[in-house]
Order: structure tokens, then C-alpha cells, then sequence
């Protein structure tokens, strides 16, 4: 007798995956605070730092995105939390791309837009790591 197993779709990001996903909180977060600092003092320093740190984090979050592309199309299941994760990561990375254009103006043509931009795609990268992380183990079914 002859067992055909199929591989098995991994619910949670592998290692490196989990890496590259909460790298994105951070290096966008930062940019916020940046943001903030630079919107209190305007010291010009503080929206180069905000620059940089999305650039981190678009890095990051674009090579997440890569992961999780992979991971829906082995998800044997379309829909659910695969494709929510996916599209979190991708409207997290289009508006960190876009607020990096922002961040490419003149520190002074950055704000209020590039504040708000930082506050949406921070809120929206803890989204996207708190659903490509929670194992489905601790909350039940799907």
C-alpha cells in the first residue's frame, strides 16, 4: 500500500519570511516618529531620516510581499487570511512607495502629506504582520 501525501500549506511565514515581515514595522515606524520629530522642529534632518527608513522598509516589505505571493499560490484556499495578508502587504508597500515620492520633495512640500502617509502605512504594516503572523492554531478555525 502506497501513501500519497501533499505538501501542506504553511499558515505562518517560514523563518526568513517572519524576518523580513517584522522588519517592516519597525523601519516604518521610525519613519513616522521621524515624521513627527521633523513636523515639531523642522530640522531638516529628521525627514532625510524618514526617507531612508521607508526606503528600509520598502525593501523589506517588498520582499514580504514576495513571500506571501508565493504563499497564496500554494494556498490550496484563495481566500481567507492568505489573500488578506497579501493584499495588506501590497496596499502597505503601494502607499510606502508613493510616500516615498512624497519624501523625495523638498522637506518643507513633505508635510502634512507625508505625516498621514506615515501613519497609514505604519497602521497598516502592524496589520499586515499581525495577520502573516498569528498562527491559526491559537484562534481557531478560519
Amino acid at each position: 500500500m502506497t501513501a500519497i501525501t501533499h505538501p501542506s500549506y504553511r499558515s505562518t511565514p517560514g523563518p526568513l519570511h517572519a524576518i523580513l515581515l517584522a522588519g517592516t514595522v519597525p523601519l516604518f515606524l521610525g519613519a513616522l516618529l521621524s515624521d513627527l520629530a521633523y513636523f515639531n522642529t523642522f530640522q531638516i534632518q529628521w525627514s532625510n531620516f524618514a526617507s531612508w527608513l521607508i526606503a528600509g522598509g520598502l525593501l523589506f516589505c517588498g520582499l514580504a510581499l514576495l513571500f506571501a505571493l508565493a504563499n497564496l499560490i500554494r494556498a490550496e484556499q484563495k481566500s481567507g487570511r492568505p489573500r488578506v495578508y497579501f493584499l495588506l502587504l501590497l496596499v502597505s508597500w503601494v502607499l510606502g512607495l508613493i510616500n516615498a515620492f512624497e519624501h523625495a520633495k523638498d522637506a518643507w512640500a513633505t508635510m502634512p502629506l507625508g505625516l498621514l502617509l506615515s501613519v497609514v502605512v505604519t497602521v497598516l504594516s502592524i496589520a499586515a504582520a499581525w495577520t502573516g503572523l498569528t498562527s491559526l492554531r491559537s484562534g481557531g478555525a478560519e
